[in-house]
């Protein structure tokens, strides 16, 4: 019997042959079968995901957080109230200190703080507000500071100004 499966993308490619003593071949009914087959050998998922209830709900086909081995990786975050599933009003400060409100939750229900961050990614419509941005983000990081890029985009979802993504190292 032979399976074969890509486990790093998205393309599988699973399947069985094998000769029977009377030179028949014995393979799967289907594709499909042949897949189920190859997952049910292959070790337990290695991932899990995270939501929280004082962050808001993923916007699309994505979760909030997953947790990979002892790396958690927490999608971009927007500036959305949780309790209402709306974008705050505000500049952005009022937009960053929500979105880093949004981290925090995310990284609790993973047993983890911002202690645990070791690398973000910031995403700005406007660098002009990076210094305003900048305040508001340091009241929330921890010594020594997580490595970090910040960077303009055009738009970002649901025409926020900021978001912020990040990853953590969990004990």
């Amino acid at each position: 019997m032979h399976i074969t499966s890509d486990h790093a993308g998205s393309n599988r490619t699973c399947s069985r042959y094998e000769r029977s003593s009377t030179g028949r071949c014995d393979g799967f009914a289907s594709a499909p079968a042949a897949c189920a087959a190859a997952r049910s050998s292959r070790l337990p998922d290695v991932r899990r995901a995270f939501s929280a209830p004082g962050a808001p709900e993923a916007i699309g086909p994505y979760s909030p957080a997953v947790r990979a081995g002892n790396l958690l990786f927490l999608s971009g975050q927007i500036p959305i109230d949780p309790a209402t599933g709306t974008v705050i009003d505000g500049g952005i400060e009022a937009q960053t200190e929500q979105v880093m409100r949004n981290i925090g939750a995310l990284l609790e229900s993973a047993g983890a703080s911002f202690d645990h961050v070791a690398r973000m990614t910031v995403y700005l419509t406007d660098l002009n507000e990076f210094v305003a941005m900048n305040a508001c983000y340091a009241r929330f990081v921890t010594a020594p500071a997580p490595a970090r890029a910040t960077v303009q985009v055009a738009r970002l979802p649901r025409d926020v100004r900021v978001e912020i993504d990040a990853i953590a190292v969990l004990p």
